[in-house]
């Protein structure tokens, strides 16, 4: 096996253990928006159709913004003040004695929380479906598309704070900041019908694509036009992040 592939699996394989110690990120990360909707679905009320969702209950209506949640955190606050923090430890300046390339610390850490909001996303849905009785995703395929592009484009906005900002606070502020402001278009704040046409129409293509994961699970399936955009974002954005990512 080449050095530089040794370096990367072992780099992997540190991260992976250093998130599992970490219970805040965990929880948060992995099992917050299930709690709230296992805490929501325990109101009868909640339970049952309403016009005002279409026909639908609002935990059904609720699932696909929920799915922000994990993403925005993870995407936005726990990668790009990860790579940060290790910027202003010098934990990267040590990296970069190693074989490995800038581009494959990136890789490593989009890698791990890609696959820990897979995991929430999955638990989050198992528990709607089996426990609450949402319907399964009608779009299964436009669902899993959705999420690979939707969750990449988030990340690589997370990365590219991560190539951009010097300090950690600095990336926490920001990363907060792009937390809320997701949640808002994503409709986990507001309904979308409360919200102002032109509001609507922008968070259709904001990423994750809560609009493109609520016509997979209950809709007709994603616009095609929506996807494209995300993916956009994901490859554009990524592409000038680790064009700009630097050891110090």
């Amino acid at each position: 096996m080449r050095p530089a592939v040794r370096a990367l699996t072992a780099l992997a394989r540190t991260e992976t253990t250093l998130f599992l110690r970490d219970p805040t990120g965990v929880l948060i990360g992995v099992f917050m928006p299930t709690a709230i909707l296992v805490a929501l679905g325990s109101v009868p009320a909640l339970r049952e159709p309403s016009a005002t969702f279409g026909g639908l209950r609002f935990v059904d209506y609720f699932a696909p913004p929920l799915l922000a949640v994990s993403i925005a955190v993870l995407g936005l606050q726990s990668l790009p003040i990860g790579l940060v923090t290790y910027r202003e430890k010098g934990v990267l300046r040590r990296m970069s004695a190693t074989p490995l390339r800038p581009w494959a610390v990136l890789l490593v850490q989009l890698l791990v929380n890609l696959g820990t909001v897979a995991v929430a996303t999955g638990l989050m849905v198992a528990v709607a479906v089996l426990g609450l009785g949402v319907p399964f995703p009608r779009h299964p395929l436009g669902f899993a598309v959705t999420f690979v592009v939707g969750t990449s484009a988030v990340f690589a906005i997370g990365l590219l704070i991560a190539a951009l900002v010097p300090r950690a606070k600095l990336a926490n502020g920001i990363g907060t900041i792009g937390f809320m402001a997701l949640l808002f278009f994503g409709g986990v704040y507001l309904p979308k019908f409360l919200l102002p046409e032109v509001v609507v129409r922008i968070g259709e293509f904001v990423p994750p694509g809560i609009e493109a994961f609520a016509d997979s699970w209950t809709g007709e399936g994603p616009v095609p036009l929506q996807l494209a955009v995300l993916a956009a974002i994901a490859v554009v954005t990524t592409g000038v992040a680790a064009r700009l990512f630097r050891w110090e």
